[in-house]
Parts: structure tokens; C-alpha cells; sequence
């Protein structure tokens, strides 16, 4: 069962936007923002255009784009699965999604008993 549960997912639209970037800027990553400027936002970037760190967690990947979150912020979120959608306005200001009409938004879903025990160890 814990091949089947993924604790990041993305929408189609969302999946359609990272087609889209990954065009124009080749292999991309993800990295779920814990506040400042961009609020609580999911921040697309160049592969390798973020510095991930050993405090970072990898949630897992969307159609090949590794997801990381700050290990702090994922204490918070652990027993969430992370909904990558996309909706209208303006992304984050240093997100690759941004002037393109269309910004990434993190929806969740708390994991159910069963899929929280199925889930490998982060």
C-alpha cells in the first residue's frame, strides 16, 4: 500500500503549469515556502537554483520535479498529503510561476490511520 500513497500530488492543471515552466526552463524543483515574503506558497525554481539542505525533507516528486519542505514546517504538516493546484493571480515573486497569470497553491487532506502507519519514514 505505501507505493500507492504519495504525500505530495498535483492537479492536472498544476501538472500543466510544471509542462509549461519545464519548456522554458528545463529540470525544475519545488520547495514549499514557510512564510515571509510569499506567505505559505509553493516556490518552483531551477533545478539546482535552491540550496536544499540537510534540515530540508523530500516529500517526493511531480512528473519528475523533486518537492522539498524545511523540516520544522513538515512537523507541522507530517500528517497532511500536500495537493499541488494551480489557480488565477500572480505567483510568488521569486517562483518561476510568476507572470505567467497562473500561481501554484498548496491544498491538503489529512492522511487517513491507515495511511499514515503505510508511509515510509521520512
Amino acid at each position: 500500500m505505501a507505493s500507492l500513497i504519495a504525500r505530495v500530488t498535483a492537479t492536472p492543471a498544476a501538472l500543466a503549469l510544471l509542462a509549461r515552466l519545464r519548456k522554458l526552463y528545463g529540470p525544475l524543483m519545488f520547495f514549499q515556502s514557510g512564510g515571509c515574503c510569499d506567505g505559505s506558497a509553493p516556490m518552483c525554481f531551477p533545478s539546482g537554483e535552491f540550496d536544499v539542505s540537510e534540515t530540508d525533507v523530500y516529500l517526493g516528486n511531480l512528473d519528475g520535479t523533486p518537492f522539498y519542505m524545511g523540516r520544522e514546517q513538515f512537523e507541522y504538516w507530517e500528517h497532511t498529503q500536500l495537493i499541488i493546484d494551480v489557480v488565477d493571480g500572480n505567483g510568488g515573486m521569486f517562483s518561476l510561476d510568476n507572470g505567467s497569470g497562473l500561481r501554484f497553491l498548496t491544498r491538503s487532506r489529512l492522511f487517513s490511520d491507515e495511511e499514515l502507519a503505510a508511509l515510509p519514514p521520512t
